[in-house]
């Protein structure tokens, strides 16, 4: 049985038990502990502590599943062992408070004897040691020899966390047979020869802090079968790396770099392995939406794309092969997963872009490893300055680094890595404080005894409140406006005023959850705890905020629309002049792409349909098909926003009532903030009105200028710029006149047939030429001159005829460091740049040396 046809046949058998087919869930959980989806069980894990209603009794799910950040990390076992995966697929059967373990045994024995027809005599079963209901199903129920039962103690005990939900679990073993090892079953015989291939979890119990344990009121069951562990066993195969699927890729792998796997040795399979599941661990990540970069999802990404080219480049594969083992991917689980195949190109150039970037550094960080390698023997440490460098400045994931250096037994200082890691930090983070707006241990007393604070901004721009609190700082009231900063939006300003004094308030922020506080910019006469205050905020200035607030989520729809469904909302920041959107891309933002999305965006505006900001529960909310944020936490009631039929999103902030009322929408920036995220500056309303107005006032006055009306301003600058490029080169021309002129002069200065000679106020170019021209004199074999440019920065130039005994690049080889430069050696003609003007004369004096005429 194949792979596709083992996933067909698990998910129909549990269709036909009443089991609710559910696609695969995304490799990005909703679970904010966990970095990637590490089994079948992740996506349903609200149903099982409660926090959800499931909307069914049975599933079946065959779960896209990663390995490989955070304590679930089989990363570097891969390739060295015959079962472990980056990305591997958990078949699995659930049940929320239906049926329990009599049933969950019975299909699981009834799936793998009579569906996939293996043999019951090779079978074992494993129990917890204190679950003896479990013994008698499997032994009276399913008919399982008492012989052929054992018990086990923490592997066959499950738990969800310290607390809540746990239970006992009991797993099926097949017997690969006596030339794996010795017998006595999962519990005593060898762990090659006992394959555990589904374990049946039953959820039974509550764990409370004291550590006891009560029933749950609706016991539950949560299944996992291994695909890739069970079609081994199906195809008769030794490890995983021999099924159908991952034996292709092998041979993919295998076409791609050269290497033929009937003659390769142990290393040489190992790093075809990496390339194959590597391969697949990538393009379902890319395909999910995660992006290489250099935090959380996308660094572990980016290691697992960097090993597998490092793995490449150990084959000797000069040329990138990644983008080949995608294709490869998608030809063999295509079928099984329809995004891999509508997402092809974009997950092909995503890691095609990655693999080139990191071959661009591969070989000198290699170079650098293996030169500092060379000094130190088994059981030496490599320095964690070192460590940092490749990371810092070659693309060296440390955990790469760990892998080379550990094949050659040297460990790596990781607490200098981390000491370094931290300094950089430090560094990029000097001169930004964060100053605390209140103590907010002593306001959190606050939303005990009064309540959370009531927002009204929404349909009031002046409310009646009562002051709760007062210090040099804040104020806090009961009731009010103004908006706390969140999701982006910067926080109103405006005033607070009572019968004995007024405020003016610079800022408005939540010091803890629940509680608006209101920073005070200046205050006038006394405001006191208890007082009947009017809260007023600065109505134009929201109104501004609203109009790029909601044009942020029409340009996300735009940008969406334009450049691609993966692009996701990174962050924003939404104040009274401005917006700026942060989001996932790999490229710059072509010209006509900002323009097309300015035209869908202003085309919006113009038809003007009305906005809906209303409050729903999160289900319903997902029903509309509103987009939610990875990494936001949201409640059972949520705030959304239909900006227009286009864009429907979640979003507490504040809106305008339709889409005419932000006005024009001008992108002014576009720009990378970091690996694969951009970011875009726009201005709505009046500001887009004062930009063009700043700009129309420029472009009249460079007209002025060219003495050209405005709409000529294009070939008045062409013109002046043809002048200027005309007057550099016959400045050009002169220089090169007046440098070869001087050239029998210093002809003139040979010792035994060789010049080495300052000369200033030239070019790059001028100098070159110079040199060439001193060496093309009948007394003179080699020349070197230096020279402090006009443009800033120094030169060297080497020049040696054919029959010279020197070679230009060795002449200036120490020169060209003491001047704080480099440059590429040659043999007849050699040009060297650098930043240290004063050190020139002492690197013409080392270049006399290595030419013997000091």
């Amino acid at each position: 049985m194949k792979a596709n046809e083992l996933r067909r046949a698990f998910t129909d058998f549990f269709v036909e038990k009443a089991h609710v087919h559910q696609p695969s869930a995304s490799l990005i959980p909703h679970d904010p502990t966990l970095l990637f989806t590490v089994a079948g069980m992740v996506p349903f894990k609200t149903y099982f502590t409660g926090e959800e209603a499931a909307p069914f009794a049975r599933a079946v799910t065959i779960q896209k599943c990663v390995r490989a950040g955070g304590k679930h990390n089989d990363l570097d076992e891969i390739g060295r062992t015959k079962r472990h995966l980056t990305f591997f697929e958990m078949m699995g059967n659930f049940s929320f408070g239906d049926y329990f373990k009599s049933e969950a045994c019975a299909w699981a024995w009834e799936f793998v004897t009579e569906t996939l027809e293996l043999d019951p005599e090779r079978l074992w079963v494993t129990v917890h040691v204190s679950d003896d209901e479990a013994e008698a199903i499997w032994r009276d129920e399913v008919g399982v020899p008492a012989a052929r039962i054992q018990r086990l103690d923490e592997d066959n005990y499950w738990k969800m966390g310290d607390l809540g939900p746990c239970g006992p679990c009991s797993e099926i073993f097949w017997d690969k047979g006596p030339e794996y090892g010795v017998d006595g079953g999962p519990e005593h015989g060898d762990e090659e020869r006992y394959i555990e291939i589904w374990n049946l979890v039953f959820m039974q119990f509550d764990q409370h802090e004291d550590g006891s344990k009560t029933p749950l009121p609706k016991p539950s069951i949560d299944t996992g079968m291994g695909l890739e562990r069970t079609v081994s066993v199906l195809q008769g195969v030794d490890s995983v790396w021999d099924t159908d699927e991952l034996d292709t890729l092998q041979q993919a792998a295998a076409g791609l770099t050269g290497l033929d796997p009937t003659t390769a040795d142990a290393d040489q399979l190992v790093s075809l392995r990496i390339l194959a599941d590597h391969a697949r661990s990538t393009a379902m990540l890319v395909s999910d939406g995660v992006f290489p970069s250099n935090e959380a999802r996308g660094y572990v990404l980016r290691r697992i794309l960097r090993r597998a080219v490092r793995h490449a480049y150990i084959l000797g594969v000069d040329t990138p092969v990644m983008g080949g083992m995608v294709d490869a991917v998608v030809e063999v689980m295509g079928d099984d997963y329809p995004d891999l195949l509508a997402n092809h190109d974009f997950i092909r150039d995503v890691i095609d872009r990655e693999e080139l970037r990191f071959r661009e550094t591969l070989r000198t960080g290699q170079a650098i490893l293996d030169e500092e390698l060379a000094s130190l023997g088994e059981g030496d440490v490599l320095s964690g300055d070192t460590a940092f460098l490749l990371h810092d400045t070659y693309g060296f994931p440390l955990e790469v680094t760990q892998e080379i250096t550990a094949e050659r037994g040297v460990d790596v200082d990781v607490d200098a890595f981390a000491v370094a890691m931290a300094d950089q930090q430090k560094r990029a983070k000097e001169g930004r404080k964060v100053a605390a707006v209140a103590d907010a241990a002593g306001l959190a007393g606050l939303v005990e005894t009064q309540g959370e604070t009531v927002f009204t901004g929404r349909a009031e721009v002046t409310t009646r409140a009562r002051v709760l609190h007062v210090d040099d700082e804040v104020i806090v009231l009961d009731r009010t406006p103004f908006y706390a900063e969140s999701g982006g939006q910067v926080g109103d300003t405006g005033t607070i005023r009572t019968e004995t004094g007024e405020a003016r308030i610079g800022d408005t922020r939540s010091a803890v959850p629940g509680l608006t506080v209101h920073v005070i910019e200046s205050i006038s006469g006394t405001i006191e705890v208890d007082q009947e205050a009017t809260a007023t905020i600065d109505d134009e200035r929201r109104a501004a905020i609203r109009r790029n607030h909601t044009a942020t989520h029409l340009l996300h729809w735009a940008l969406r629309t334009v450049v691609g469904d993966h692009v996701k909302q990174q962050g924003s920041w939404v104040g009274p002049d401005r917006l700026r959107f942060d989001f996932s891309h790999y490229e710059a933002v072509t010209p006509a792409q900002i323009a097309e999305v300015e035209d869908l965006v202003n085309a919006e505006v113009l038809r003007n349909p009305a906005c809906r900001h209303f409050e729903t529960t999160m289900d319903e909310a997902q029903k509309l098909g509103a987009i939610a944020f990875f990494g936001d936490k949201y409640g059972d009631i949520v705030r959304v926003l239909e900006a227009g039929p286009n864009s429907i999103e979640l979003c507490g902030g504040t809106h305008v009532r339709a889409l005419g009322d932000i006005g024009t929408i001008k992108i002014v920036s576009e720009g990378s903030i970091g690996s694969n995220i951009r970011r875009i500056e726009a201005v709505t309303g009046l500001a887009t009105v004062e930009l063009m107005r700043r700009i129309d006032e420029t472009a009249t006055a460079a007209a002025r200028a060219l003495s050209v009306q405005p709409d000529e301003l294009g070939d008045g600058i062409n013109r002046l710029q043809a002048e200027a490029k005309a007057l550099r080169s016959e400045l050009v021309a002169l220089k090169q006149q007046l440098a070869v002129g001087q050239a029998p002069a210093l002809a003139a200065q040979a010792i035994d047939g060789v010049v080495v000679a300052r000369v200033d106020g030239l070019d790059r170019n001028g100098l070159r030429d110079l040199a060439v021209s001193v060496r093309d004199h009948e007394s003179v074999h080699a020349v070197v001159l230096g020279a402090e440019l006009d443009g800033g920065g120094v030169a060297l130039v080497a020049a040696v005829t054919p029959q010279s005994p020197h070679k230009a690049g060795a002449l200036i080889e120490d020169a060209k460091q003491t001047i704080g430069g480099g440059g590429r050696p040659a043999d007849d003609l050699a040009v060297a740049g650098g930043k240290d003007a004063a050190a020139l004369d002492d690197a013409l004096d080392q270049a006399r040396a290595a030419a013997g005429i000091s």
